[in-house]
């Protein structure tokens, strides 16, 4: 089948003018006409549910609590019973829809684990129940790692909840943005955690590893630091930045850090003599480049964000670059109303999903608060439980 929209059809505007609806996607990506030409939506197969939406460190390069987008001050720190038990009906429903075989839910943040280990387990259980035969659901949960300890890993372990971590490297290096409100580091926190991963009991349960790029320190040996503690796969993520908030440049480099950092990283990877590990972004671009599709976010659409509020919303990357608006602004606006299903976002120039109904669900059929229920000051403190 050929490719339904062509490069050459695609306008690719270097500016955006406030008011002026851009050429792609809006002017030019046709949904039924592109139905007509035998295109058909790829379903999404991984859920995020932001189980808590604050966290125990206050890294410096956040974007989401440290920086412009404060929109977590408006959304419920934890994701209630109702809220979730609706997710799961919707992703059975999804998944039923579109007879996948496959499903994933991650449990996020902020740092899921302060919602405590009772409770992710219970929401893993209850979505495996609610999700139909001969659909297998795997669950996941990205922790910074700070509150594992052996007790927690059991009780994950038994829950079939695997584990990812986030650690920037060396701990010169991972100190240097990821510490607590008081300033001190954690890596020695996350150094004991991934220890206790990696022994026997554990060690299946380990998913990888998640390193948020820094151009400030050594690609090659940050990415030996990772290779210590022998994840079975590493994720590199660039820090969210948009045309208006670009991300830091050393001062005195050249002018593509971030490209030199990941090329370094890509090049001793590749060149190993063996494959110590995978890196799932070099793995998706590379899967891009051959003529398959991605499965990551930061090179595809593969995913659908849920809040602690139960509204899907655009994954972070994508809300700090909407239009390049302001980030409250931005995170608030949407291309539409989704009138159906999960499946509605799939066909879109966006995947936002626009929540508003007097019954307390979204249009999408995720559940939203009323107006009584709106967070109060409690949700808006600024200690312990508030950041990733």
């Amino acid at each position: 089948m050929t490719s339904p929209l062509r490069h050459s059809e695609i306008s690719h505007p270097t500016t955006l003018t406030p008011g002026v609806v851009p050429g792609w996607p809006y002017g030019q990506l046709d949904v039924d006409d592109l139905r007509a030409r035998g295109w058909r939506p790829t379903a999404f197969r991984e859920f995020v549910l932001k189980v808590h939406q604050r966290c125990n460190l206050a890294c410096d390069y956040c974007y989401v609590y440290e920086l412009a987008d404060q929109t977590w001050r408006d959304r419920p720190a934890l994701m209630s019973r109702d809220t979730w038990l609706a997710a799961a009906r919707r992703i059975a429903e999804h998944a039923e829809r579109h007879r996948l075989a496959r499903v994933g839910v991650v449990l996020h943040g902020g740092e899921p684990l302060l919602a405590g280990t009772d409770r992710l387990v219970r929401l893993a259980d209850e979505v495996r129940v609610a999700t139909p035969t001969g659909c297998e659901v795997t669950v996941g949960m990205q922790t910074n790692g700070v509150m594992l300890d052996q007790s927690t890993l059991d009780r994950l372990v038994r829950a079939g909840i695997s584990i990812g971590v986030s650690v920037d490297g060396a701990a010169e290096s991972h100190d240097r943005h990821r510490r607590f409100r008081d300033g001190r580091g954690s890596h020695a926190a996350v150094d004991r955690a991934l220890a206790l991963l990696n022994e026997p009991p554990y060690r299946s349960s380990f998913a990888g590893l998640l390193c948020t790029v820094d151009p400030e320190s050594d690609p090659v040996e940050c990415y030996e630091a990772l290779l210590g503690h022998s994840p079975p796969s590493i994720d590199v993520l660039l820090p969210h930045a948009n045309w208006a908030n670009p991300p830091p440049r050393p001062p005195g480099r050249c002018s593509t850090p971030y490209a030199d950092w990941l090329i370094a990283v890509f090049d001793r990877w590749y060149g190993a003599p063996r494959q110590e590990t995978r890196i799932r972004l070099f793995e998706e671009v590379m899967q891009l480049l051959l003529g398959g599709s991605s499965r990551s976010e930061q090179v595809g659409l593969w995913t659908i964000l849920v809040s602690s509020r139960g509204r899907s919303v655009r994954p972070h990357s994508a809300t700090t670059a909407w239009r390049a608006r302001s980030i409250r602004s931005a995170a608030r606006a949407t291309t539409h109303t989704a009138t159906g299903p999960v499946r509605a976002s799939a066909v879109r120039p966006s995947t936002a999903l626009t929540c508003k109904s007097s019954s307390g669900t979204c249009a999408a059929g995720w559940p939203t608060t009323s107006p009584d229920s709106k967070p109060g000051a409690a949700d808006d403190r600024r200690t312990h439980d508030r950041r990733p």
